[in-house]
């Protein structure tokens, strides 16, 4: 019998039903890409500081039972008191495979640790296509999507705590 109980072990691990998490990028793409230059040539005789405003938003969807895509969609505007000098438009995604994940797990590792592994490579065509715009590479500076995830989490809390009754259930 003891036999018989290493065997059943042994073919658990093989088929891999006692697996712990896991998390990983199986694919990254450019979904949607708009550069706008849209005051060229005038554009670059302007000597007016610019004011770039930067726009973060993180979606995930469902593909599979095991399969999620994570958008990390860029909204970049340079302007100046002349005018918009460029916008560049970036949804960058990626495919994340997930497997044994617990379900209070899953929406911070897509919504924070997902988008921290697809920004390089969204900050690199940011770069090349502002660059190939003729404008100086815009290097983004690094984003903590950890921080803006946990600011988000307490911001939609408070806007629940605020839109409902206090609960009468006498627990914490």
């Amino acid at each position: 019998m003891a036999e018989e109980e290493g065997i059943a072990a042994t073919d658990e691990q093989q088929t891999g039903a006692d697996e712990g998490p896991q998390f990983g990028l199986m694919m990254q793409y450019v979904k949607d890409l708009s550069f706008e230059n849209p005051n060229s040539p005038a554009v670059y005789q302007w000597q007016v500081q610019p004011n770039i405003d930067i726009q973060v938003n993180i979606g995930a969807q469902a593909v599979s039972d095991e399969v999620h895509e994570v958008a990390l969609k860029l909204d970049i505007t340079n302007s100046t008191s002349e005018g918009v000098a460029f916008k560049v438009e970036l949804i960058y995604c990626g495919l994340f495979g997930v497997r044994n994940v617990p379900e209070e797990q899953l929406t911070p590792l897509l919504l924070a640790e997902a988008p921290r592994l697809l920004f390089p490579f969204a900050r690199r065509i940011i770069a090349d296509v502002v660059q190939d715009g003729a404008f100086p590479p815009l290097m983004l500076d690094p984003i903590d999507f950890g921080a803006l995830y946990m600011q988000r989490a307490a911001q939609l809390k408070a806007e629940h705590s605020q839109g409902q009754a206090p609960e009468v259930t006498g627990q914490a």
